[in-house]
């Protein structure tokens, strides 16, 4: 066997673990993107924990169809196309692309996968405007927090009135 096929083998390999594991995928046009400003997002998406690859699209395209993915086609994947991976957080890919997007005008999100589930490039810029789990357990939190507080500012004015009246 040439070493040639052998490596496509092992690139198969690893992007059909990559799409396995990973609770999402964002797929975007990186043309025109400078080498300081590719290392520059890719440190952005090593940060978060997610992995960013160049593939050929012919390799994703096998893994995609023995996956079921059949929305990324001959016509979807096309052009030079970079994939992030996200693990931990389905919504970091999104958000990073799109926080790069607005400085980097350059780069073209073209869709992505989130937990099973194809989006197109508007339904993942939707996607990206939620906020992080962090963000969102600490809001529901406070809100748990804030019934507990009024009604403990409450009781601390009714007992401040009862010591103003003299009782």
């Amino acid at each position: 066997m040439s070493k040639a096929l052998e490596m496509k083998k092992e690139q198969v390999v690893e992007i059909t673990e990559k799409f396995k594991n990973a609770s999402s995928l964002v797929i975007v046009d990186y043309r025109g993107l400078k080498v300081d400003e590719a290392n520059e997002l890719r440190a952005k998406f090593k940060e978060a924990g997610c992995d960013y690859k160049v593939y050929k699209n012919t390799l994703v395209r096998r893994v995609a169809n023995e996956l079921g993915y059949d929305q990324l086609n001959d016509e979807s994947l096309v052009g030079p196309n970079a994939i992030a991976f996200g693990y931990e957080d389905p919504v970091a890919p999104a958000r990073i692309i799109k926080d790069f997007m607005k400085d980097h005008p350059a780069i073209e999100l073209k869709m992505g996968i989130v937990e099973g589930e194809f989006y197109d490039d508007a339904k993942i810029k939707e996607l990206a405007n939620v906020p992080s789990r962090e963000v969102l357990i600490a809001k529901l939190l406070g809100s748990f927090k804030a019934p507990v507080s009024n009604f403990a500012y409450l009781l601390d004015a009714v007992a401040k009135q009862k010591e103003e009246a003299g009782e």
